[in-house]
């Protein structure tokens, strides 16, 4: 029997550094996992700074969102969680850079650290497709 849940990490999208996939799939459903500011092309993170690292998280959620039948628009959560809260400006100013006039509910969490060395913050979403699956 065919599981439900479809698991998937698109090509042109970070390598994870863990057992996972980056993206799991119910039907109109999306769940997208913890996504730091890292380059797919170089596998290094794109700036040493929070704005260069959002602005990479979003455009690799952009290819992710594509990849299953969605997009931006149809986000409706995004976790941020980020190691300093200092750059919680920093932060919003690429975020609304990428998201434009789209605010889906968001939660941002202060954490003492993360996994990959450099790492400022990541991002983990939630979901619809752009066309409801029957």
């Amino acid at each position: 029997m065919k599981s439900r849940v479809e698991t998937l990490t698109p090509p042109n999208t970070p390598t994870p550094i863990g057992p996972y996939s980056h993206i799991a799939k119910v039907g109109e459903h999306i769940w997208i996992g913890g996504t730091a500011g890292v380059n797919p092309a170089t596998g290094r993170l794109a700036g040493t700074e929070v704005g260069a690292q959002t602005r990479q998280i979003l455009k690799s959620f952009i290819v992710m969102l594509e990849a299953v039948g969605s997009d931006l628009s149809h986000v409706t959560h995004i976790n941020i969680f980020l190691q300093h809260m200092s750059d919680f400006e920093a932060m919003n100013a690429a975020y609304v850079e990428i998201m434009g006039d789209r605010r889906p509910a968001r939660t941002v969490i202060a954490v003492q650290e993360l996994p990959k060395p450099g790492v400022l913050l990541t991002m983990n979403l939630t979901a619809v497709t752009k066309e409801r699956s029957g």
